[in-house]
């Protein structure tokens, strides 16, 4: 049976603000950068100093994993710690709208942490599952250096991003926040199969994203779209184009409470068109002990907390609980 239709036809390509972190004029980045974060809460990084090479060589080791035979992947399923691959339509993002998962598959890599330090005991701490390397060689060098040149570039948006909301450059930097984040990096591939919102099939359901800030990097395949308004009848899509080089950067849910809705958290998904597709995505999130609670200078008597305080750590647990399917189901 045909779902109702609740968006407007025609997506319409999206413009988006492009930050050069080369730019040695701080300010006139941080204009730029408040702009995008009151108007979509996207926004293109360029000249971030990680070389093409370099970034084809990480899509090309994502490539290498996803051609392995389905058997050998399901060895590397996804734990407890959520490290490792998932498998096709194993995330359902709009349970309201999707009639099944997501067709895409993917693979988590998070902080490494060794089994006998008690950082362990965190939710999203613990070692990683690696790829044997007789299998995929330099596999585990690469993406590991991937990690961390991500997390230099996140530091250095969430920088800009700190003046933007009026704070001293480094508010983000605290050893709560940026100090010991919880930094997941997740590669995906999109089937080459045709999204149809009207039967509720998508490469990725709408949602938006739970932490600090995402990094995005893609191929040259279209498929991300962004809704700026979520509560608009009906809802107005907008494309991303790719861009060679480039991260697409967009905001998560905790800048969206720190700002106390002054800044986007945005509604975004993934139409396939046909063509496979693969990305990568950084999510920068607050460490476990950060306790996000809506910023002094964004509230008032008149204009009170939109959300609660929460601990961070709680606030990721749910929701990846609440978007991924039950381990138990892959047992045999």
């Amino acid at each position: 049976m045909e779902k109702q239709s609740t968006e407007a036809k025609s997506p319409q390509p999206s413009v988006l603000n492009c930050i050069d972190l080369s730019n040695p004029y701080t300010n006139q980045n941080v204009i730029l950068l408040k702009q995008a974060c009151t108007d979509s809460g996207f926004f293109y990084i360029i000249n971030h100093g990680r070389s093409h090479d370099f970034m084809d060589e990480v899509f090309a080791q994502s490539k290498k994993l996803f051609t392995l035979p389905l058997d050998q992947k399901m060895k590397l399923l996804r734990n407890e710690k959520h490290r490792g691959y998932t498998p096709l339509l194993d995330e359902l993002l709009d349970p309201q709208n999707q009639v099944v998962g997501d067709y895409k598959e993917g693979y988590y890599v998070g902080v490494e942490v060794t089994e006998d330090d008690p950082e362990s005991q965190k939710p999203f701490y613990g070692p990683n599952v690696w790829p044997a390397p007789d299998v995929l060689p330099r596999w585990k060098e690469t993406i590991e250096k991937f990690q961390q040149e991500a997390l230099d570039v996140g530091k250095a948006v969430a920088r800009l991003i700190a003046l933007a909301l009026d704070l001293d450059a480094s508010f983000f930097d605290k050893p709560e926040i940026l100090g010991e984040p919880i930094a997941i990096t997740r590669l995906l591939h999109y089937e080459d199969k045709i999204s149809d919102p009207s039967q509720g099939v998508y490469g990725a359901g709408a949602h938006t994203d739970y932490g600090l800030i995402t990094l995005l990097a893609t191929d040259d395949v279209p498929g991300l779209q962004i809704c700026k308004d979520r509560d608009a009848k009906p809802q107005i899509w907008e494309d991303v184009a790719p861009l060679k080089g480039a991260f697409i950067v967009n905001l998560g849910d905790m800048l969206e409470r720190w700002s106390n809705c002054v800044f986007k958290s945005t509604l975004h998904r993934v139409l396939g068109n046909g063509q496979e597709r693969y990305s990568i995505a950084y999510f920068l999130e607050p460490g476990h002990d950060c306790l996000v609670e809506c910023l002094p200078t964004f509230k008032s008597d008149t204009n009170p907390p939109k959300f609660p305080s929460i601990y961070y750590r709680d606030y990721l647990s749910q929701r990846y609980k609440d978007t991924h399917v039950d381990l138990h189901i892959y047992k045999h």
